[in-house]
């Protein structure tokens, strides 16, 4: 991928920045959070160190994207294997098909949203097999921050106040996270003190606290007064679980994933599509690269609706059968270059998150990603502890034997994943890109860009794009994207919205790409408040 220097290091894009280059990268939307990372590197931490003090520091500099109360995902090459980990949360056991008898639909919000949190046990799960540094010490960036306060940026007050309307009235929400009515101001000083006693809780007890202490009785305390149904019994029965990643390859690269529940395997059906089309040598800004892209797209989603969830319930259709070679060249056959088409499930059998990354110059690579999934989640706060709990509940469905029916103590379908990419056996890329249904679709993006253009890991990131919407029908597009495109697309039959600029739906991706000589180029996507820092 590197071979052609000349465009490799080319910058085609509006950009905001440019990609650093260091032996030791941490990468990700907030600033604040990066160097926390950063200070653990300095004290002689590993990649996995870095990137727990990252995330942690996450939890509490951009609250309304993730939290404490949330889940969590982690892709990690160790210097000889890549190791895959699933810290999302299951259902309470409580939630029968009975108990949501009352609903016509999953709650986006409240109680009925909320599963049990992962995210504590997904730190605790890394640092216990790749950590170095004390359990503790990978706390103190965030206690300062929720001890002191921070200065709130641009992205985070905007994205923060667009919440404050809908989750005001929510049980705990006001308390800690809107004390005057609203979000705290671009470059006001934010203090949680529940937060505080919260992380000084979970570093203490190594996690435990959260799910057999005093923590686990405060949320299970917050739900039977305020109409929850998480018990005690749900927390402690949690644990996260160590996968195996799932691959593709595409050209001369393998993406791997974290499986299901998660949708990281639309990207790769996606891919495994596209592979049947010579993009290499189409201008991939034109409009028939990216008709032939968002059409791979549309027929992944309409298949990854169908089939995922859980994969402990994927009985009839396994990732196996979606990922068959023979299947992604069907599907592929039913693209059409001159004309977008309704996307349907095929037959596979034959009849706000936060997104980080970090690497060592010992070879460590990190890929991790955690999520109260819409914002601040359910926005139900545990009452002084800044607990915002996650509303993953919502990605289940109530549809009588769906592989994703709300059911007690199952995965639902999740939106967030780590990406990795390997090249001939050995490690290229640890990256993601945070953004709900964006995420897939970015994964896709990002890689054929690389791929198919050879671009740097910053330019693939600057590149203008576009997202299947929820209905897998309607496209937007960013602010940037060249008119003849828009133009070919709408030809072509695909609805097109323009979105105006700094909208955040796009994404924000972070990467880490290991240079054939050593040492790493760190990208960090200018549609976000991040920087990468190294040493």
């Amino acid at each position: 991928m590197q071979s052609n220097q000349s465009a490799f290091w080319t910058f085609p894009y509006t950009s905001q920045r440019l990609p650093l280059v260091a032996d030791n990268v941490v990468t990700t939307s907030q600033p604040l959070a990066s160097a926390a990372g950063l200070q653990m590197l300095l004290r002689g931490g590993n990649a996995a160190d870095a990137a727990l003090a990252t995330a942690i520091a996450l939890a509490v500099v951009e609250p309304c994207n993730n939290g404490i109360g949330g889940d969590a995902f982690a892709l990690i090459w160790d210097g000889d294997t890549l190791h895959g980990l699933n810290g999302s949360g299951r259902a309470p056991a409580a939630w029968t098909r009975e108990y949501f008898s009352k609903y016509k639909e999953i709650p986006k919000r409240g109680w009925d949203s909320v599963t049990v949190p992962g995210t504590v046990s997904a730190w605790r799960a890394m640092w216990e097999r790749f950590g170095s540094l004390p359990f503790e010490d990978l706390f103190e960036p965030a206690l300062r921050y929720a001890r002191e306060g921070y200065l709130v940026s641009h992205n985070v007050h905007n994205q923060w106040q667009k919440q404050v309307g809908e989750l005001i009235d929510q049980p705990g929400y006001r308390e800690a996270f809107a004390p005057d009515g609203r979000a705290p101001l671009q470059g006001e000083r934010f203090i949680c003190p529940g937060q505080a006693k919260a992380l000084e809780r979970i570093a203490r007890t190594k996690g435990d606290d959260f799910y057999h202490g005093e923590l686990a009785r405060a949320i299970a305390d917050h739900a039977r007064n305020t109409g929850g149904a998480i018990t005690e019994a749900d927390l402690a029965a949690h644990k996260a679980d160590w996968v195996e990643p799932i691959g593709i390859r595409y050209r001369d690269v393998e993406l791997y994933e974290i499986g299901p529940n998660g949708q990281g395997i639309a990207a790769q059906m996606a891919l495994g599509m596209l592979e049947h089309f010579d993009l290499k040598s189409l201008d991939q800004d034109s409009a028939l690269a990216m008709h032939l892209k968002i059409e791979a797209m549309k027929l992944a989603f309409a298949d990854l609706h169908e089939y995922v969830g859980d994969v402990d319930h994927m009985t009839e259709v396994t990732a196996a059968d979606l990922l068959n070679p023979a299947y992604l060249a069907q599907r592929a056959r039913l693209i059409d270059p001159e004309r977008a088409a309704p996307a349907r499930a095929g037959k596979p059998l034959g009849g706000g998150t936060v997104y980080l990354t970090t690497a060592d110059r010992n070879g460590m690579m990190v890929s991790f990603i955690q999520s109260n999934f819409k914002g601040f989640g359910s926005g139900v706060v545990v009452p002084n502890t800044g607990i915002a709990l996650q509303n993953r509940g919502w990605g289940f469905n109530l549809r009588h034997g769906h592989t994703n029916e709300v059911a007690p103590g199952k995965r639902p379908f999740h939106t967030i994943i780590p990406g990795f990419l390997m090249q001939n056996g050995r490690p290229l890329m640890s990256f993601g890109l945070m953004g709900g249904s964006m995420q897939a679709q970015g994964h896709m993006q990002m890689v054929s860009r690389m791929v198919d253009q050879g671009l740097n890991p910053q330019a693939a990131s600057d590149a203008p794009r576009w997202r299947v919407l929820d209905d897998n029908h309607g496209v937007t597009v960013e602010w940037n994207m060249p008119q003849a495109v828009i133009e070919g697309l709408i030809s072509r039959g695909h609805p097109i919205t323009v979105a105006k600029r700094f909208d955040t739906e796009f994404g924000s991706a972070q990467a880490a790409l290991r240079l054939e000589n050593g040492g790493y180029v760190a990208a960090s996507d200018h549609r976000k408040d991040g920087y990468p820092v190294g040493i």
